[in-house]
């Protein structure tokens, strides 16, 4: 074990070796640079050093190619060749080898399934995920409310949905009680969800959810473990992917205690793609995203944005990442050359070289790299060759990734999903019930009716006999006295709010479970 991770070196042209202090790895960082430049492979080996040195660290595998760090690299062919010269250049002793890691999936074809309930959700990210405008955004404010008060657990998605319909049919009532609530609005949601559900992202909510202790654990040997995220597929629906990782990054702030400055960070969080975070981003999401990478660092957790270009990222966060790796950046057009300028200026200068030249320069492999020093001071930018993974670049076969996920102890655990009493079940219940108590009711109307027949049987002389007695047939009341189940089930639900009106919050409710319209 060490106190910092050997990113790269220099030769002639080239900076002194650079290292990523340990101490600091808690203090953010960026990876940025234009396509081809070698961020995959900038992270791969970031993540190989946090892992040596016991740190866990999660990252999503867009592309498919970073589940090569379950295997050892291959010293063969012309990938080995151009390695080892490179390693001889900065002077890196190469040794191939493999890293634990642990595969997860939000769909559960190449991993892990992991899931989230809606509860943990939250209506701010799935206004987010579901690209609400703010009057729909206040009315699932509004459901989480409603679901909360009268204990009606939302884990997946069928459980808003018939909270949804629920409030869809009695607008007016739940109005009076929490503010104005459109059947449009509502309406809007409901087309939302079923977008969602079409993009396959049903099986995301749900339990067993995910416990932040399984992303944080070491193998026997002490190493940190790697949890990658198969994202391929999932990137598909980028606000899904992002809204995603924004979710476990909140979680990861929200629940973990705090640490102070740790000798290493707890555990490190990459987020590739980082643009799709920020993109049309409503101002409440920025704002809570500023404040988990201000904050979350004293939780003992590092945060790498990965993306294209610096300017990606609001200046409010980026000014936070301490640890900088600046890949090439090709200036084609004017605002390229805007960003490139703004880019540059965000680096301790060298006077060896102009940082703005060096960015455009630097080719596949090569970086501008600036890495926090004693007492968190920022570092002079230096150009620096990368180190070569010592796991194997790019994606592994089918065979080593099933082996991988039988003997991660978790499958057990969330492969098969767990349906337990929520919202829409209790909403059913609460049918049941009141269908059972309108039962109840009309079996004294019923007695009633059986008098009403002897009664018009009966002759009316002082001798005469009654009539044989047949039983009434039981009629469908149109009194106040024997309403209809969806209107007792109305009145039941609405004695639990209290108010007047309640009567007609769920008076649509059996229209949701019995067909009723």
């Amino acid at each position: 074990m060490g106190e910092t991770i050997f990113v790269g070196g220099g030769g002639e042209g080239y900076g002194a070796a650079q290292n990523l202090l340990l101490k600091y790895g808690n203090r953010h960082g960026l990876i940025a640079g234009a396509t081809g430049t070698g961020k995959t492979v900038t992270l791969q080996i970031l993540a190989e050093g946090f892992s040596a040195e016991g740190v866990p660290v999660f990252m999503a595998d867009v592309k498919g190619d970073l589940a090569g760090i379950a295997a050892p690299g291959s010293a063969a062919g012309k990938l080995h060749e151009a390695f080892t010269k490179r390693a001889a250049t900065i002077g890196y002793d190469l040794q191939y080898r493999a890293f634990p890691v642990t595969f997860w999936d939000l769909f559960g074809d190449q991993g892990h399934p992991i899931r989230a309930t809606v509860a943990d959700m939250g209506p701010l990210l799935l206004s987010r995920l579901l690209e609400l405008s703010e009057p729909q955004e206040g009315v699932l404010n509004v459901a989480f409310r409603l679901a909360d008060d009268e204990e009606l657990p939302l884990l997946d998605l069928k459980d808003l949905q018939a909270l949804l319909t629920f409030i869809a049919e009695n607008g007016d009532a739940v109005s009076a009680r929490y503010g104005l609530v459109s059947s449009t609005s509502v309406g809007a949601i409901q087309r939302r969800l079923l977008v969602l559900e079409n993009q396959g992202a049903t099986a995301m909510f749900g339990e067993p959810a995910l416990e932040l202790a399984d992303l944080m654990r070491t193998d026997a040997a002490g190493m940190g473990m790697v949890n990658v995220l198969a994202a391929d597929k999932l990137m598909q629906s980028p606000r899904l992917y992002a809204t995603f990782l924004l979710w476990l990054l909140s979680e990861l702030f929200e629940n973990l205690p705090e640490v102070g400055d740790p000798e290493k960070p707890k555990l490190v969080f990459f987020f590739d793609e980082a643009h799709l975070l920020f993109t049309d981003a409503p101002k409440a999401l920025i704002s809570k995203v500023e404040q988990v990478a201000r904050l979350i660092r004293s939780k003992g957790v590092g945060v790498y944005f990965i993306t294209q270009n610096p300017a990606d990222v609001p200046e409010v966060i980026l000014g936070q990442l301490g640890n900088r790796v600046q890949h090439g950046l090709r200036a084609f057009t004017a605002k390229d050359q805007k960003d490139l300028a703004k880019a540059a200026e965000t680096y301790r200068p060298n006077p060896r070289f102009a940082i703005e030249e060096a960015i455009r320069d630097v080719g596949t492999g090569e970086a501008v790299t600036s890495f926090l020093e004693a007492k968190g001071i920022p570092g002079i930018a230096e150009r620096t060759l990368i180190r070569p993974p010592a796991s194997q670049l790019g994606p592994i076969e089918p065979g080593l990734r099933a082996a991988v996920m039988a003997g991660s102890g978790l499958g057990a655990k969330y492969t098969t999903p767990i349906d337990r009493d929520s919202a829409w079940e209790r909403l059913r219940a609460r049918a049941a019930k009141a269908a059972r108590e309108a039962e109840a009711e009309a079996v004294p109307e019923a007695e009633e009716d059986r008098e009403f027949s002897r009664a018009r049987r009966y002759d009316g002389g002082p001798t005469a006999r009654k009539a044989p007695e047949e039983p009434a047939p039981r009629r469908k009341s149109t009194s106040s006295r024997s309403d209809s189940v969806g209107e007792v089930l109305a009145k039941s639900f609405a004695r639990q709010l209290g108010t007047k009106g309640g009567q007609a919050v769920v008076r649509g409710i059996l229209g949701t479970f019995f067909g009723k319209r």
